[in-house]
């Protein structure tokens, strides 16, 4: 199966805490994969070496069999990498529909112009609404950023990545801080994301419920290490993954 992005022996240091520790790992292209641990286990600061906002102390990283080690975070994008953080990152004071064009006319190289109004580059607003419709934002094209709900917040960003054409989706706990409502909303909108099936999502999330609907395959990590990896149903009867778990912040039942 092709591999959209692979790390060999990646691991990073910070003083004398090893973050991330040798993990060598392949992402298939086109598949949904979940990163899962206990807190503390190395899953964001993955996360962050993946997507360039760290730099490893050793080791590599490969996208669609290209080195990709020491290129910065927008050369990452420009290639397809897009990724989501545990805190939403938007533009509050602009439109919903504004946010997103904003992307895409970055994607298209156009810069913003001052002197031309929007309405020049009716191409890109239609993609926007596009878009927004994929993540059930349609309704909220005119409000501004700032008056959105968190989950709804959460849609928006995802949307703001797929402006970026991103082939390679890194999810960082889309969830996070969302109210129990909130929740199935911006699962609806991942589902939606896996179903047409022409980009790959790699997930860091705590819900063992949604791990195990949506994912192709999951990598444990722990203590930053790549303790298992395997399908779903794999990996919650694997007795190793449980005692890591039953030493962290989860219980049995949150395995099973």
């Amino acid at each position: 199966m092709e591999a959209i992005i692979q790390t060999e022996d990646l691991s990073i240091s910070f003083g004398g805490h090893v973050a991330v520790d040798s993990v060598s790992i392949t992402i298939p292209s086109k598949k949904f994969t979940s990163i899962i641990g206990p807190n503390g286990a190395g899953k964001t600061t993955f996360f962050n070496l993946l997507s360039g906002q760290l730099s490893p102390t050793k080791g590599s990283i490969f996208y669609k069999e290209e080195e990709i080690t020491k290129l910065s975070t927008t050369e990452r994008t420009r290639l397809g990498i897009g990724r989501s953080f545990q805190i939403t990152n938007v533009f509050p004071n602009l439109t919903v529909l504004e946010n997103v064009r904003l992307a895409v006319q970055s994607q298209k190289k156009v810069r913003y112009n001052m002197i031309a109004h929007f309405r020049h580059f009716k191409q890109f607003e239609q993609k926007s609404y596009e878009i927004l419709e994929k993540v059930f934002l349609l309704e909220k094209a005119d409000s501004k950023a700032v008056n959105l709900a968190h989950g709804e917040k959460r849609k928006l960003e995802i949307a703001m990545l797929l402006a970026l054409e991103t082939e390679l989706l890194l999810l960082d706990e889309p969830t996070a801080g969302m109210s129990l409502e909130e929740v199935p909303a911006i699962i609806d909108v991942i589902k939606q994301l896996k179903q047409e099936d022409d980009r790959t999502i790699v997930l860091i999330e705590h819900k063992m419920d949604m791990i195990m609907d949506l994912s192709d395959e999951v990598l444990v990590l722990f203590h930053g290490e790549l303790l298992a990896k395997g399908k779903p149903e794999e990996i919650v009867q694997n007795e190793t993954v449980q005692s890591a778990y039953l030493g962290g912040m989860y219980d049995e039942k949150q395995l099973t």
